[in-house]
């Protein structure tokens, strides 16, 4: 079976010091890199994800409720949208990197695009143009964008894992009930998420 490895939003801005830090995410970072490392001759395809924030609307907010507002992250053009320096050597094998959230919210990287001769291209087209039929996802956040974007590549079709050690959750509550969601949906869970945050 044909598999990608997604790697989900393993940005400046949540990773420690970014303006919406998330526990363990350099350490996630880096846990990435090695894993492609050891097994990049496994996935036909590596692909990347991102959060792009122009003008979000509603998603970002001075007084956030971290549910559905939260503080300004991953802005177009800042140093906190760029990809965590510990996650560099996997960025080597990444073959596109599919941005989302321009003028949205946009948890999913199924909602995000890559630029392809002049062509926008969404996630789940790439994968198929490919004959991809499973994809491993891993990344920041587990209980967030981890999360819609595993719920969205079982619903596209994809045979779809998530390779817990190496995501990170934000709270080990949200991270559980993100779990089992997953797990209703079929989705296999591998391994631990770090969780350190309360």
């Amino acid at each position: 079976m044909s598999r990608a490895l997604v790697i989900v939003d393993v940005q400046n801005d949540f990773c420690e010091g970014g303006s919406l830090a998330v526990a363990g995410g350099a350490e996630v970072a880096g846990r990435i890199s090695e894993h492609i490392r050891v097994h990049g001759d496994d996935y036909a395809a590596v692909v990347a994800t991102a959060d792009w924030h122009d003008d979000p609307g509603a998603h970002f907010s001075d007084s956030p409720d971290f549910v559905d507002t939260w503080p300004a992250h991953c802005r177009v053009g800042t140093d906190g949208a760029l990809f965590h320096p510990a996650a560099e050597p996997a960025f080597e094998h990444v073959e596109a990197i599919f941005r989302k959230g321009l003028h949205s919210a946009a948890y999913s990287g199924f909602e995000g695009v890559t630029v392809e001769a002049d062509k926008r291209v969404p996630l789940a087209e790439w994968l198929r143009d490919r004959a991809i039929e499973a994809v491993d996802v891993v990344g920041i956040a587990t209980d967030h964008c981890v999360r819609a974007t595993a719920l969205d590549a079982a619903e596209e079709g994809f045979e779809t894992t998530v390779l817990l050690d190496l995501t990170a959750g934000v709270a080990a509550e949200t991270t559980e009930r993100a779990l089992a969601e997953l797990a209703a949906h079929d989705v296999v869970l591998s391994g631990t998420p770090v969780v350190r945050a309360g």
